[in-house]
């Protein structure tokens, strides 16, 4: 396989990528064609903060093809349409053959949430202090262990062991903080969520860590639950406010995440009306909120 590499505006990005795959590119990928240079330009959003760039004022097109003479001929009728006259072709390189199932699986290592408590991948060996191993591998769903809400959620988690309680993760993603509830001796965990791939992932990783989780959609939650954890965004946060609040037993905890330090005024002033929020954990600008029926 080849790449054919090229340089366009930013306002020809669309077209062009469009005309690479009419042109029977298997892929094609678009990065700042200043990155690494004074000139590079950062593209990234928050939520509640106003949308990024569409792009970089000058773009990296690189189209993958199956060969030389095909890369060849799509460059040769690039430069004769008229929407390519702003862009430049760089040339063709041979892709070099990668191993990509290890490459993918080198991003991924053992995350410890505690000392004792992990989270690690299928094709790693657990550390060996590890007393509790959580096996999970990247798929579908929100939920690797990697990301500072999960850990949070995790640890805590860890740290107040659910023993013989109800607990509900109310969307559930990978199912990695249900899982992590019932490894750690929680009596009936439910996982809702309103994505059926989340469900059929949380399914699939609880019986890959020997777990017992039922799930589904939110109809599935019933009652008061002793714990009750959402890790979601803290816009549909603050619109579950009554419901989570309402499954939380009497001396019950409520766990949420998905929340920046900038947004915990708004999410403790949502829930003020049935719970009294607090920090509970901070991490790289993420912030886990506690609070406790009393």
């Amino acid at each position: 396989m080849v790449e054919l590499h090229l340089h366009c505006p930013q306002h020809e990005v669309e077209t062009i990528s469009d005309a690479l795959m009419a042109l029977d590119a298997l892929s094609v990928s678009v990065q700042d064609a200043d990155a690494h240079t004074e000139q590079e330009q950062a593209l990234f959003g928050e939520p509640g903060m106003p949308p990024p760039a569409a792009g970089w004022a000058r773009s990296q097109v690189v189209a993958l093809f199956a060969d030389e003479p095909a890369a060849a001929d799509a460059g040769k009728l690039l430069v004769l349409q008229p929407f390519f006259k702003e862009a430049k072709l760089l040339g063709i390189q041979p892709l070099e053959a990668q191993d990509w199932v290890r490459l993918t699986q080198s991003q991924f290592e053992p995350v410890p949430i505690t000392d004792s408590f992990w989270v690690v991948p299928s094709w790693h060996e657990p550390p060996a202090q590890a007393q509790w191993v959580l096996r999970l591998d990247p798929g579908l769903a929100f939920g690797t262990g990697t990301h500072p809400t999960t850990r949070m959620c995790l640890r805590w988690i860890a740290t107040h062991p659910p023993q013989g309680q109800r607990v509900l993760d109310y969307g559930c993603g990978s199912g990695i903080l249900a899982i992590g509830a019932a490894m750690l001796g929680a009596a009936e965990v439910h996982a809702v969520d309103i994505d059926p791939d989340a469900l059929v992932a949380t399914q699939a990783n609880a019986r890959a860590n020997q777990v017992q989780i039922q799930t589904g959609s939110s109809a599935l939650a019933s009652g008061s639950y002793p714990l009750v954890v959402a890790n979601i965004l803290a816009a549909p946060l603050k619109v579950l406010a009554p419901l989570l609040c309402a499954h939380v037993a009497l001396g019950g905890h409520l766990l949420l995440a998905g929340i920046l330090k900038r947004q915990t005024e708004e999410i403790q002033a949502a829930y003020q009306p049935f719970l009294a929020l607090q920090v509970a954990d901070e991490q790289d600008g993420w912030v886990l909120m506690h609070a406790v029926r009393v």
